[in-house]
């Protein structure tokens, strides 16, 4: 007879089943207890919730308007707004030395001005409103021609902008506002692409006269990017006479593709605060009388804000990016 064959038996281990069975359970992985729904409202509801809010001050009278004109409530909600995506997408803004510009009291701005259209006003008003600490509001000076327009008066004034002469700079400054001055004026935003980053005149230094009478901070503004959203390549002089501008401009793309061609380029902006160049010990008002510490001082910004720009275009990888 064939041997039969014996298979053999796996070693208990000594215990019994129940303990087997507690050693199961005690292996088994917890059971995830799921988390409970969040409660914070979605971005579209913070939303809504704000602009209702922002409905109901209009409707109830609760907002201020300032001597200026200047409307917060409505430059916070509806004014600016729109131009955050050009700020942060299109142009991809870049912004340096905020830590310069204090959190109270006045100090004066003063940049370098190009684009063909003062774009550069508008971005630096959001880099100082939406990125610095104390998040303040930039009062911008602007031409005798923004405060004739139709359409454009009523907004800029609404906005915070007032007429660039030195009693308004100094009503401002006294009351502690950051105030914005583009002493370069047309000759700089309608200057020819081949001119592009190179300073024009600065004036008689009236921005340096305020800073003088009020005892605050000028603190240069460097601005790249600009120049190239509207490479202006002509100006059509005699059309701009016609119409009451000081140029019209002709670019690539302007007047050539209508409407498509009013977009900006989506050229790369760094924008920086330089070191705040101190007035408080220069003599005080007295001082803004003196011609030619005025000259000095202004000459002193102008050289500040090209040496600096030259710094920034050699830093800047491309135009574009």
């Amino acid at each position: 007879m064939p041997e039969a064959t014996v298979i053999p038996l796996e070693p208990r281990d000594g215990r019994d089943a129940r303990a087997r069975r507690a050693e199961k359970a005690a292996n088994r992985p917890e059971p995830v207890t799921p988390e409970p729904p969040t409660t914070e409202p979605a971005e579209w509801e913070r939303k809504v919730a704000g602009a209702l809010a922002f409905l109901r001050r209009r409707f109830t009278g609760d907002y201020e308007i300032d001597d200026f004109g200047f409307d917060a409530d409505l430059t916070d909600h509806v004014l600016l707004p729109p131009l955050r995506p050009l700020y942060n997408k299109w142009f991809r803004v870049e912004t340096r030395g905020l830590d310069n510009v204090p959190d109270t009291g006045g100090a004066l701005i003063v940049a370098n001005h190009s684009g063909t259209i003062p774009v550069d006003a508008l971005m630096t008003t959001l880099a100082l409103l939406d990125h610095h600490p104390a998040h303040r509001h930039l009062r911008l000076l602007g031409a005798d021609l923004v405060f004739t327009l139709p359409i454009v008066a009523p907004i800029a004034r609404k906005g915070g902008n007032t007429l660039a002469c030195n009693a308004d700079a100094e009503r401002l400054l006294n009351a502690g506002n950051l105030v914005g001055v583009f002493p370069e004026g047309f000759k700089g935003i309608g200057k020819p692409f081949s001119e592009r980053y190179k300073l024009q005149r600065f004036g008689r230094g009236g921005f340096v006269s305020a800073a003088l009478r009020t005892g605050t901070p000028i603190i240069p503004c460097s601005i790249v990017g600009a120049e190239e959203i509207y490479p202006m390549v002509g100006n059509a002089k005699t059309l701009a006479r016609l119409l009451g501008m000081p140029y019209l401009p002709v670019t690539p793309l302007f007047p050539w593709l209508g409407p498509i061609g009013a977009v900006p380029l989506p050229s790369k902006w760094i924008i920086e605060f330089g070191e705040p160049i101190e007035t408080k010990d220069l003599g005080g008002p007295a001082a803004a009388e003196d011609p030619m510490l005025v000259f000095n001082l202004t000459d002193q910004v102008r050289e500040t804000i090209q040496s600096t720009l030259y710094t920034l275009l050699m830093q800047r990888r491309s135009v574009f990016f």
